[in-house]
């Protein structure tokens, strides 16, 4: 099994930094806005308890009124104003900091990647420094989308280009586990010209995928050689971002579309994640009583790419018309790309087929219908045919990435 080239000697070795100035002025605006969104929750139970509402009462959602809510108005008001003037002293005193450009340890990708996971929608309607912009990479540098410094950042440039898109709370340079890359052993293998996406994995699927699909229309206009093909491995929600790419490119006519050949999907919850649901069933709970219902507010921090999660959803028209949080019906499976060879893989935590924890625990993330794309009638389900299907057992969901089994398995539909 091939490894990635090692550093030469010669290298001139780069800088790596946990913290950036950026970081700094980031976080500051996010505690500000967590001390916003913990008073706005205090003082919605305050109001709701004074009320003496019975345990099944109505909740509330008014804000407290005469002096308990000039209180907290108050608190409000200040927590903005010195929240501001923070933010305006960053902006003069970041700048003088050293500025020279360092290299991102893997630290602090690894902790920004789960953020935007988490958090992650929020952090770009609110225009934090610490959202993740998607684009292309390699070797965690992003990849210049003009022909000539294209061909320069990738001199050896083949006509097959793999792309590689990573899951929910991770990043591109996480492909690399123990050594090893599946990008770079199809590399090897398959003369394959690996790269990596890099996105914010907090947002809607869609909205990734409509970006990435962009994203794509551009590097295929700028590819330095000959396209023979493109090919797609996506792991967990990198396989919905992929799906949700190839619709938007298929309703909007784009020509990279063309030239994909397959898409390898490496756990991917096609029909959904039972955690997500899970999480959703907690909402529904506290928001019985007007005594917990405030604490639903805690349920529904959670970022729009989580709540994709419940039931797989790749579409904009899956979300728009209503309360994303809200109990609903699961959406009818969009049908995979026309023209292009799909394969599944799934693992079961199960140690052989059969065993009564195969379709409850899956990996441990996702089950294995749900990455084997086995719908319902109402739901519909993913043609993926016999020899396009592979279960791992023994396996958990991260053994997707590093396997020797998933490699070669790999190996055996791609090159």
């Amino acid at each position: 099994m091939a490894r990635p080239e090692a550093r030469r000697p010669d290298a001139a070795p780069s800088r790596k930094t946990h913290i950036r100035p950026g970081d700094v002025r980031g976080a500051s605006r996010l505690a500000v806005d967590a001390t916003l969104g913990l008073t706005r929750l205090v003082a919605s139970m305050h109001h709701n308890i004074a009320r003496i509402p019975g345990p099944l009462g109505q909740f509330s959602a008014e804000p407290p009124r005469g002096i308990t809510g000039l209180v907290y108005r108050s608190i409000q008001g200040c927590t903005r104003l010195v929240g501001n003037g923070i933010d305006a002293l960053l902006g003069q005193l970041l700048p003088l900091i050293d500025g020279a450009p360092t290299e991102s340890s893997a630290l602090r990708e690894a902790v920004l990647a789960a953020l935007n996971g988490v958090l992650g929608d929020h952090l770009a309607a609110s225009n934090n420094p610490l959202a993740i912009g998607m684009r292309l990479r390699r070797d965690g540098k992003p990849l210049p989308l003009e022909r000539k410094e294209l061909a320069a950042a990738l001199p050896a440039a083949t006509g097959k280009i793999l792309l590689l898109a990573h899951g929910l709370c991770m990043n591109d340079r996480q492909w690399r586990r123990d050594g090893y890359d599946h990008g770079a052993e199809l590399a090897a293998a398959g003369g394959y010209t690996p790269i990596y996406l890099h996105y914010n994995s907090g947002q809607h699927v869609s909205t990734n995928g409509r970006a990435l699909s962009v994203l794509l229309e551009d590097l295929v206009k700028s590819w330095p050689v000959p396209i023979e093909k493109l090919v797609i491995v996506g792991h967990s929600m990198g396989g919905l971002v992929a799906r949700s790419a190839c619709h938007h490119a298929e309703e909007s006519g784009q020509v990279w579309l063309g030239y994909l050949r397959q898409i390898v999907f490496l756990g991917t919850p096609h029909l959904g994640a039972p955690l997500e649901r899970g999480g959703n069933w907690i909402d529904v709970i506290l928001g019985i009583s007007p005594y917990t219902a405030a604490l639903t507010r805690l349920g529904k921090i959670r970022s729009a790419g989580i709540t994709d999660l419940r039931h797989g959803s790749i579409l904009d028209a899956d979300w728009q018309h209503g309360d994303r949080f809200a109990r609903g019906r699961a959406p009818r499976l969009v049908p995979l790309p026309a023209g292009v060879q799909c394969h599944a893989m799934g693992m079961a935590l199960a140690k052989a087929a059969g065993h009564v924890a195969e379709p409850l625990l899956g990996d441990g993330l996702v089950p294995l219908k749900s990455a084997l794309g086995e719908g319902t009638v109402k739901r519909g389900r993913l043609d993926f045919p016999e020899s396009r299907r592979w279960i791992g057992y023994g396996m958990n969901h991260m053994d997707l990435l590093g396997n020797p089994a998933v490699a070669e398995q790999l190996r055996r539909w791609l090159c």
